[in-house]
């Protein structure tokens, strides 16, 4: 069974920075791909961020583009998660949402519109506030 935990949210000021890990385990297959989503309140989910283990692209949405930024360490199974200059609409619970297979193209297809709904196994969130 894959488990995903997610540390490091916090609350931090307008222009300040945090870092967020999500270790994961159990899984199985040789491809997967790891995304990093936030939902605010009253908002649905939206993908931020997604890696996989097949290439090297990392995708970032518009909004976190310059800001955010995706690194791992496979030794670890675990995603880290570095946003910079954060501004008060980042403020949300951070997932990480997980899905594997035995097709490597699958996962970069799953990863390309980090779309929740292309993921299989979720964390149970970190809470991340900007104040301004």
């Amino acid at each position: 069974q894959v488990q995903l935990v997610e540390s490091g949210g916090g609350l931090v000021q307008t222009g300040g920075s945090l870092r967020l890990s999500c270790e994961v385990s159990g899984f199985t297959l040789d491809y997967h791909a790891i995304g990093w989503f936030r939902q605010a309140p009253g908002r649905e989910r939206e993908g931020v961020s997604c890696v996989t283990n097949s290439d090297d692209n990392i995708v970032y949405a518009d909004s976190v583009k310059g800001r955010f930024a995706v690194t791992r360490d496979s030794a670890k199974n675990t995603v880290y998660l570095q946003m910079n200059n954060l501004k008060p609409e980042d403020t949300a619970i951070y997932y990480c949402g997980f899905v594997m297979s035995r097709i490597a193209a699958e996962t970069q297809y799953r990863c390309r519109g980090i779309n929740p709904t292309h993921f299989i196994s979720w964390g149970q969130g970190t809470q991340v506030t900007v104040s301004s």
